[in-house]
């Protein structure tokens, strides 16, 4: 049956998920992505005048990138097909491209295409779709969760109008589980639910912007919750709790939420937020993400953004990823927590990264000498005969074990890649510095 068997004749639906059954049919009755299908807006002049061009719709799952086109293919006198990229290969896009040539050809008919899941789709697959596409033998519509530019090949992403999908607001939803309890037709309305609005709202909370996952957890608690003497079916927020189980994390473990969120967690220890980036954290650990991972993110971090201004942070970013390994979750939560807490609440310096990146710009774009004698190595035989280590002042020998000599190769002199800032250690380490210029001089005269 095709995923929008009402359009091209089936059965009415009744016994599919209350999900797929509330699914919008028009414009009207789309809830949420006003920034692409409002009054006015691009994608809705395109739909109404049935004028569309290839399209990506990506955004997070229960957005509404089936709805869409659930609604385009009310809309279209195009024929309109759909594949999903899991079960489908190059043998069905043949087959499809076969049909759309014919309707072309023979009866001046277009073609529409929609691809679920379309990320899915490996380059070969998404090649043998390209000609189609670009010949215009073909309209496609593709969905994705990932992030196109990423998933998509380039020349397939070129011949296509990109729109991206937010999470449905928490009004949306709550618009959504409204219209399903009172729909006698396609929802809820036959069944005498009580519910109030405190945990209709809890839902909506839960969801995350998820109409999918709204939908079926009220579906899931009405048809479980018996009747009571009068005929009706009562949800509290306790039944309400059990049908979700265990909330699902929105974040995939390897594509652009990945990143976003690793991205989130970094800025707020490095902004110095405690609460901000605990939560991160958490919803890293909640859903599954490698601690190993986030150990690693923690001790990078520790050296770029806080480095010299408390040399502990370092320490202790390396104690917890040791515990990750050592003790292993859950356990591993709070020496990770605690690492992140004293990163975050660490001064913040970005010297030694700044440092070391000089460095290797100028090593790289720079001659780079050689040792000067006096600093090579003593250790082996005939090495003083060459004239090694000639010359070398030992700093232990003089006043604060410190005195002034060359240390670059000839020719090479202040570059000052080491700056260090106001925070912390640092202030004290250009304390140092300042007084062994001085001192330096004082020799110098």
């Amino acid at each position: 049956m095709n995923l929008f068997d009402q359009k091209n004749g089936g059965n009415d639906g009744s016994d599919r998920p209350l999900a797929y059954r509330m699914r919008p049919e028009t414009l009207e009755e789309l809830y949420g992505q006003e920034e692409i299908v409002g009054e006015g807006k691009l994608l809705r002049r395109a739909i109404q005048a049935d004028r569309l061009q290839s399209l990506i719709f990506y955004g997070p799952p229960g957005s509404g990138k089936t709805s869409l086109s659930r609604v385009i293919a009310a809309k279209t006198e195009a024929d309109f097909i759909t594949l999903n990229a899991v079960t489908s290969g190059v043998k069905d896009l043949r087959e499809v491209i076969k049909k759309a040539k014919n309707n072309k050809s023979l009866y001046g008919r277009k073609t529409i295409l929609f691809i679920d899941e379309i990320h899915r789709f490996n380059k070969s697959q998404q090649d043998a779709l390209l000609p189609a596409v670009e010949k215009g033998i073909i309209i496609m519509i593709g969905a994705t969760t990932e992030n196109p530019y990423f998933e998509v090949n380039p020349p397939l992403l070129s011949r296509s109008r990109v729109f991206r999908l937010k999470p449905l607001t928490y009004e949306n939803i709550l618009n959504i589980l409204n219209n399903a309890l009172h729909d006698k037709k396609k929802g809820l309305g036959d069944y005498n639910v009580k519910v109030d609005e405190d945990t209709l709202e809890y839902i909506a909370r839960m969801a995350e912007g998820d109409a999918r996952t709204a939908l079926n957890t009220l579906e899931l608690a009405v048809l479980t919750t018996p009747p009571d003497r009068e005929g009706y079916i009562s949800l509290t927020r306790e039944i309400i709790a059990d049908s979700l189980q265990r909330k699902i994390i929105s974040y995939d473990k390897s594509g652009d939420n990945h990143y976003d969120t690793i991205s989130a967690f970094i800025k707020s220890m490095r902004g110095s937020d405690p609460d901000a980036s605990l939560f991160w954290l958490a919803k890293m650990i909640e859903a599954g993400e490698d601690p190993r991972f986030i150990a690693r993110r923690i001790v990078v971090h520790a050296a770029e953004d806080v480095g010299l201004a408390d040399s502990q942070a370092l320490v202790v970013a390396n104690a917890a990823a040791r515990a990750v390994e050592f003790v292993g979750m859950p356990e591993a939560r709070i020496p990770l927590a605690e690492a992140v807490l004293y990163i975050t609440t660490a001064p913040k310096s970005n010297s030694v990264k700044n440092g070391i990146d000089r460095a290797l710009d100028f090593v790289r774009n720079n001659e780079t000498g050689t040792v000067p004698l006096h600093l090579r190595d003593t250790s082996y035989r005939g090495a003083s005969e060459l004239g090694h280590g000639e010359g070398y002042k030992y700093p232990h020998n003089f006043p604060h074990n410190y005195v002034k000599q060359q240390y670059l190769p000839d020719g090479i002199t202040s570059l000052g890649f080491y700056q260090p800032g106001e925070e912390g250690r640092e202030k004290r380490i250009k304390e140092l510095q300042r007084l062994r210029e001085e001192m330096g001089s004082f020799e110098e005269e």
